[in-house]
């Protein structure tokens, strides 16, 4: 197949090409060429997803993956222009999700949505991504752009945590690097509560795979196949990176008082006894989502080990000055350290 790619440079999108041209299908990319280099040997038309599409007009492919589309105004546009293709996948969220606090969220769970007139305003001369109490809302309505042009040809993957080489939110990859380095490691609440994410391989190959088979409709694309614990998720990091780490496990009040922010100071970790600001409810179901169709759909899984050891090997070659974007710097660490011992005497 020819397939067109919607962005392909920054993470998922890259093992997406890879995916692709592995099972022989010739890639087309579309960005703004700012990372033109990585795949050089590759067919790659620049424009901008919201004022400059001019490079797609004329052309055809059998299938176009949408990795960039952030708004629904944008995403529209992209359909518009490719009505002509088989299949068009747009990777969404599960973010898209109204009520978070409920673990087991399925595909016919409520979605967010956002009066237009408000959206215009909020996304006025952008074409994203934007984060924050926005995101949800942007992404469902942006399903619902895609769905409204394209109708059935539409395969919405709703992906959870991605995680892999190459993740620029520096989620895994902190507690990966964190871990290696050793030493007393402050760990944030309960222990044994649930935490997911997805091997950007696993995803982008799955991918592949149901345009191969011209699958369509909503899948949440979360993994793994069975429950996994934050302890479970901190100790294979240990065993794999062959560290001294300890493990010191405290309380959420203790965090939130001390106003460690959960999901970008603390990775991985969303308080389950307290709501975020300005949540009704705590968020437990946002690392307990139902995966059931996707795996029966043909979803699986490479082994935790695995997906550690790539993300190890990516660490120890990333340039020293790399801004992180989440994570929590050592010096206060240490100093929450201390004062936990200190609460504890």
């Amino acid at each position: 197949m020819d397939i067109l790619i919607l962005g392909g440079t920054r993470f998922l999108g890259r093992f997406l090409v890879d995916a692709a041209r592995e099972k022989g299908h010739h890639v087309t990319l579309f960005n703004r060429g700012n990372n033109d280099d990585i795949f050089p040997e590759i067919e790659q038309l620049k424009g901008d997803r919201d004022s400059d599409l001019y490079a797609l007009r004329g052309r055809k492919w059998d299938a176009a993956i949408d990795t960039s589309g952030f708004i629904p105004r944008t995403v529209l546009k992209s359909c518009e222009l490719l009505s002509h293709v088989n299949h068009y996948t747009y990777i969404s969220s599960i973010s898209v999700y109204k009520d978070p606090s409920k673990p087991g969220l399925d595909e016919q769970a409520e979605l967010h949505s956002m009066d237009y007139k408000e959206v215009e305003k909020i996304t006025h001369g952008t074409a994203g991504p934007i984060y924050g109490e926005y995101y949800g809302p942007l992404k469902s309505l942006s399903e619902k752009a895609a769905k409204k042009e394209l109708e059935e040809k539409v395969l919405i993957i709703r992906a959870g945590q991605i995680v892999g080489p190459y993740d620029y939110t520096d989620r895994l990859p902190y507690w990966v690097k964190r871990i290696s380095e050793g030493g007393e490691i402050l760990s944030p609440g309960r222990p044994d509560r649930p935490v997911q994410f997805i091997d950007v391989k696993d995803l982008a190959r799955w991918i592949i795979q149901l345009i191969e088979q011209n699958i369509t409709g909503t899948f949440n694309a979360v993994g793994p196949d069975r429950t996994l614990t934050m302890e479970q998720l901190l100790e294979e990091c240990k065993k794999v990176s062959k560290s001294d780490a300890t493990f010191t496990w405290v309380t959420e009040k203790f965090l939130l008082n001390n106003n460690v922010e959960a999901w970008r100071e603390m990775p991985l970790w969303l308080p389950e006894e307290y709501p975020l600001p300005g949540a009704p409810k705590p968020w437990n179901g946002f690392l307990a989502v139902n995966n059931k169709k996707a795996i029966k759909r043909g979803l699986t899984f490479c082994s935790l080990s695995e997906t550690l050891k790539a993300i190890l090997e990516w660490e120890r070659n990333r340039l020293k000055e790399d801004e992180r974007k989440s994570g929590m710097d050592r010096q206060r660490e240490n100093h929450l350290l201390k004062l936990w011992h200190e609460s504890n005497k």
